[in-house]
């Protein structure tokens, strides 16, 4: 068959011929002959299979895919019908595999040709059955490359040395995660050996690294150049300090010592490059790069922490106004003008539907705002930031979290249900348990609720580990959302930017005026310095946080000067009846029953007192005043009870001309009328609960249990 583009006088009888089984051109051609494609899947439609391509017209409705985008998806359908024949029910999904291959190798740049839209509908049909990943990107997966092709990827010149390194990283690749073994990959073979021959041509041992050659690696190691696009066309460079330069020296050094130790064992592998090593043990001393490091940490977190009240209302507000935008602009009529969150706009009338997507514009300038994406991107930016600032998690656990991570604790002595955040292994390969706090549980049950929908559970969701390379297997993680018709856990680069967009919105800048920027990570600093400053012991703040060593708990909490004062002056006045690191070590379990007990010693009469722990009222008990008072709306009665006795006892001082007494019992009387208003506010938010459940599991037979009769409690 004729490889071309076919004239357009044949495009009809070829479709005819096609549509009939006649002949079956390839895929690879039916992807580059858009004539033929126009119409094939209405055809198809018509001659072969109408009542399943009206089902996914159907589906595509259903789904808010928009028409443009549900038509390139049936039309792949219909290439592959018309490569390999058949109907819709026999597309096998090494089809689809097949065409996106194919699409992405031709030189035709349709990105609806290698959109997985159109497996998601077939998907969703059922007729792969249950083991059919629901996304198709787990067969697109490069997976983990081998130690081969990490080093391969820099080119080394010298085959010998390229082997030495390759069986270094098999040696060192069942005590490492893949992350680790990357890393080292990329100081020893780009950093290390590719530098050497880039600026040595000819090298080609290790023990041709003399001391000069060595001294002057080193000089460049602690640089990086970097060369940027000017304005006229021309391109900078621009050279300055690496921060990690002594990781890199690290790397090498332990790579010359494990040759070593290993010759021992096996000369006969080890033997010829045991040599001496080039990086000696001053050169990897990281003393005055940890404090400097530590300076600039502890900087970046005093800068921080004051204005994160001023980020946190700002998503919160911004999450109210765009959630009114929304519900308004749904109500609302094409071409119609609404009102919500102190902003007038008008509907907008689209010419051809959208994916699911309401725009609104200004009825004066006529400037389209997509309020859809609006409230999306401000929830998961208010979502992401209450989580990060209430539990101190890192980025990859907070997206790791699932329905499963919400769990029970009974205390023995009281039988008090405590929510736990579980926590599972990350970095240290340990999992913790986090207490669940009132504010924290309302946000978790907010994303829960619109996650679950109308559907009675947390929908399961495969993810992608980019520090391993691996898929996960389906879990109902909590941070995920809908794209068409697949549901996509999220990953860190949208949040990144949803984060950005809160930070440049607020106005709020650094010390030199620029916009100030956090990172994930400057969260879990910003909670660690807030917890030991509120009294947490620092061995405490280091099982909450999950390091291994305490000294990574102290690196992360920022020291205020007023705090260096306080804390030398206690340690003057204790240092004769304890030793200073009486803190700094694991806890016993009398401390950690104490550490409990708190949660159970914080109830007063009308509400439970949320100080921090091991310290004392600094109110003098005056809870009505107190601001760390959380009301308890079952005492209702009892703070009525106690208003009204201070209206009484108000009215016969101001009889008796008290004015002292009067003016203590008004300030008292007004922090009643605020702990009522907080009453009901509680109250309120309790009238709404959420269903959230407890999760499913099902046994090696499919068969689904749960966990006991109290599954569907409310939280």
């Amino acid at each position: 068959m004729h490889t071309g583009k076919p004239p357009s006088h044949l495009s009809p009888g070829l479709l005819v011929l096609i549509c009939a089984d006649v002949i079956r051109p390839s895929l690879g051609w039916m992807l580059t002959s858009p004539q033929v494609r126009r119409n094939l899947a209405v055809e198809m439609a018509r001659t072969r299979d109408t009542t399943t391509f009206a089902e996914l017209d159907r589906m595509c409705a259903a789904g808010d895919v928009g028409l443009q985008v549900g038509q390139q998806a049936l039309t792949r359908i219909a290439v592959i019908m018309a490569a390999k024949g058949g109907t819709v029910g026999d597309v096998r999904v090494g089809d689809c595999l097949e065409l996106l291959a194919i699409a992405a190798a031709s030189e035709q740049h349709d990105m609806h040709a290698r959109s997985p839209l159109f497996y998601q509908l077939l998907h969703a049909r059922g007729d792969w059955g249950e083991d059919t990943p629901a996304a198709i990107q787990v067969f697109s997966g490069r997976g983990q490359p081998s130690c081969e092709q990490l080093i391969d990827r820099y080119r080394i010149q010298c085959r010998p040395v390229r082997d030495v390194l390759v069986d270094y990283l098999r040696e060192r690749q069942p005590s490492v995660d893949f992350s680790t073994l990357q890393r080292l990959a990329y100081l020893l073979g780009k950093l290390f050996w590719a530098d050497l021959e880039a600026h040595h041509p000819g090298i080609d041992s290790l023990m041709s690294l003399t001391r000069e050659v060595a001294a002057a690696w080193k000089q460049r190691v602690m640089t990086k150049t970097r060369t940027t696009a000017t304005g006229d066309g021309g391109k900078q460079t621009q050279v300055s300090a690496r921060l990690d330069g002594r990781s890199v020296m690290t790397a090498v050094r332990a790579f010359y010592l494990d040759i070593a130790e290993w010759a021992d064992d096996d000369p006969a592998r080890w033997a010829p490059w045991a040599v001496r090593c080039p990086v000696s043990a001053s050169d990897v001393s990281h003393k005055k790069d940890r404090s400097q490091r530590k300076s600039r940490v502890d900087q970046r977190t005093r800068e921080r922490l004051p204005v994160l009240p001023a980020l946190t209302a700002w998503v919160q507000r911004e999450r109210d106004i765009t959630a009114a935008v929304l519900h308004a602009a749904r109500s609302a009529a094409p071409g119609a003008l609404f009102t919500a969150g102190g902003l007038t706009l008008r509907r907008s009338v689209m010419k051809t539907p959208t994916t699911g997507r309401i725009w609104a514009e200004h009825p004066d300038s006529g400037q389209r705002r997509d309020v859809s994406f609006e409230e999306h991107r401000a929830f998961w930016t208010w979502a992401m930031v209450e989580v990060l600032r209430h539990t101190g998690i890192r980025i990859e656990e907070l997206t790791e979290l699932s329905h499963h991570s919400l769990i029970q604790y009974r205390l023995p002595t009281t039988g008090e249900l405590i929510p736990l955040l579980q926590i599972t292994p990350s970095k240290t390969d340990q999992e913790r348990l986090l207490v669940i706090s009132p504010e924290l549980a309302d946000v978790l049950s907010t994303i829960i609720a619109r996650i679950r929908g109308d559907q009675p559970d947390v929908p399961l969701v495969v993810s992608y580990d980019k520090n391993e390379r691996v898929y996960n297997p389906p879990m109902p993680l909590l941070f995920q959302w809908r794209r068409r018709l697949e549901i996509r856990a999220v990953s860190e680069t949208s949040p990144r930017g949803y984060l950005d967009h809160a930070l440049t919105a607020t106005g709020i800048t650094d010390r030199t005026g620029s916009p100030l920027r956090y990172t994930f990570h400057d969260f879990r600093r910003l909670f660690i310095t807030d917890a030991i400053m509120h009294g947490m012991p620092p061995h405490i703040a280091q099982l909450v946080a999950g390091h291994r060593d305490i000294n990574t708990t102290m690196g992360y909490k920022a020291v205020y000067p007023d705090e260096v004062i306080t804390g030398h002056r206690a340690f003057i006045a204790r240092r004769r009846a304890q030793r200073p690191s009486e803190e700094y070590r694991t806890p016993s379990d009398e401390e950690w029953a104490d550490f409990l007990g708190h949660f159970e010693r914080r109830k007063v009469a009308v509400g439970d007192c949320g100080r921090s722990y091991a310290t004392p009222c600094i109110h003098e008990h005056s809870c009505l005043r107190c601001p760390l008072l959380r009301p308890d709306p079952d005492e209702r009665g009892r703070l009525t009870q106690i208003r009204d006795n201070l209206l009484d006892r108000l009215a016969e001082a101001e009889t008796n001309r008290w004015f002292g007494e009067a003016e203590g019992l008004k300030v008292s009387l007004a922090g009643a009328r605020d702990k009522l208003a907080q009453m009901d506010q509680i109250a309120t938010r309790r009238d709404t609960a959420v269903r959230l459940g407890i999760p499913t599991f099902s046994d090696a037979a499919g068969r689904v249990s749960r966990s006991g009769p109290d599954h569907n409690q409310n939280h």
